[in-house]
């Protein structure tokens, strides 16, 4: 007994999907004999026609994201180290051109090199400057 149809109108008729009807059994002969869509809700009422619950996952509603607003951020960790850093290793260049330690171009070198972070830590940059004078 071919009763596709007869789930189609039900899936209209209860605005559910089609896995979702089962017929039971024993009343397949009523439910043959339905045409109409009240006769469909007839047969619901009655218990002929099964409407199973949804399964699966229930789907979430997203949060509405509120607005931060106007928030002052405060700089990276990393660039405060940074700057930390090379504030140490500039003033230390800088007191070795003051006492004429090192020449105007080797400040400028160090300079660069300060900024290009070649230097750990300012006992670093004392040790380079050091093999420099030899």
């Amino acid at each position: 007994m071919n009763l596709t149809k007869k789930k189609e109108l039900a899936k209209k008729t209860l605005k559910v999907g089609k896995d979702r009807i089962a017929f039971v059994d024993a009343r397949l002969d009523e439910i043959k004999e339905a045409i109409t869509r009240q006769d469909i809700l007839d047969l619901v009422n009655e218990g002929a026609i099964i409407v199973k619950p949804v399964k699966g996952r229930l789907k979430k509603t997203k949060k509405k994201s509120r607005s931060v607003g106007n928030i002052r951020k405060k700089p990276n960790v990393r660039k405060k180290t940074y700057v930390i850093l090379v504030r140490k290793q500039r003033s230390y260049v800088a007191e070795l051109k003051r006492q004429k330690e090192i020449t105007n171009e080797e400040f400028k070198m160090l300079r660069r090199k300060i900024r290009n972070k070649d230097f750990r830590n300012k006992a670093h940059l004392r040790e380079y400057s050091q093999e420099m004078k030899k």
